[in-house]
């Protein structure tokens, strides 16, 4: 059974390939700004705090970053399969996963602000922070399940 589009029976692939970014994708965006809740625990300069920043230099570098760019991807490939017509739910989706790279962007300048001393937030705001992608990614879900517009 042959799928309509450029990516004819790839479609599914690139679907999957796509679901598959975004989970490791969100993945990381829950756990960074947890991670940088414990982190503002310790001091600077300590050797726990050492220890946060080799692990969220490996989070960002081996799972925020490669699957980031992987769901970008793959979800473009898709839009061009679908084309930009498909309706207004395709632009709130897309909207919503603009504000998930821009969060993602200031959870890497907090990364490294923290990494060199630098705390304007305490864990308290981490912690809350860290709820931000789940009511963005309900609203993509949403978006592209229901379709409601």
């Amino acid at each position: 059974m042959g799928i309509e589009g450029f990516l004819g029976d790839f479609y599914l692939w690139v679907k999957a390939l796509h679901v598959i970014s975004v989970i490791f994708w969100m993945a990381g965006l829950f756990l960074m700004p947890r991670y940088l809740a414990h982190h503002m625990d310790y001091p600077a300069g300590g050797s726990e705090d050492a220890r946060w920043i080799e692990r969220e230099a490996k989070l960002a570098k081996i799972i925020l970053g490669p699957a980031m760019h992987a769901a970008w991807t793959f979800g473009i490939l898709l839009i061009l399969n679908i084309g930009f017509d498909a309706g207004i739910w395709l632009y709130v989706k897309l909207g919503a996963v603009i504000a998930l790279t821009i969060f993602q962007v200031f959870v890497a300048r907090w990364r490294k602000q923290a990494a060199v001393g630098i705390r304007h937030h305490d864990s308290r705001f981490f912690r809350m922070v860290n709820e931000i992608p789940a009511f963005v990614i309900i609203i993509a879900v949403i978006m592209v399940i229901v379709r409601p517009f």
